[in-house]
């Protein structure tokens, strides 16, 4: 395993949801894996710019209350967009979304409110099977 920090790039309109997560996740996600660092971003075309750009990020994590472009359809436009998708966590506030996170091909979905032991744990398993795969 490499000590280089992964990237994680979190979307929410919400500047208290970007800190909340950023918060939740911490500096390292599990012992077994490098640091993190993370990008937070609050526009839709943000998220596109960081994509766009040479970094490479490992996680992308999106609000699914995100105004007014959400995280369902920005997570089905980048599956759809991006052949090297990085694995997403869509966090969503009402359980009968999960259906169309399901629709959005999101890698995992996250509950609010956010789960100090969920969260890291499902972005650990990611990127975990994302860092074994590159």
């Amino acid at each position: 395993m490499t000590d280089t920090p992964v990237k994680v790039l979190v979307y929410s309109d919400n500047r208290l949801v970007r800190e909340q997560v950023r918060l939740t996740l911490g500096k390292k996600v599990a012992r077994d894996l490098p640091e993190i660092e993370v990008l937070e971003v609050a526009t839709h075309s943000a998220v596109i710019r960081a994509l766009d750009s040479d970094t490479k990020y490992s996680l992308v994590i999106l609000d699914g209350e995100a105004q007014p472009s959400g995280g369902f359809g920005l997570a089905y436009q980048m599956k759809d967009e991006y052949a090297d998708c990085p694995p997403m966590i869509l966090l969503i506030k009402r359980n009968v979304d999960a259906w169309l996170a399901t629709w959005s091909r999101a890698d995992a979905i996250a509950p609010y409110p956010l789960d100090p032991f969920q969260l890291p744990e499902q972005a650990a398993n990611l990127l975990r099977e994302e860092l074994a795969t590159a």
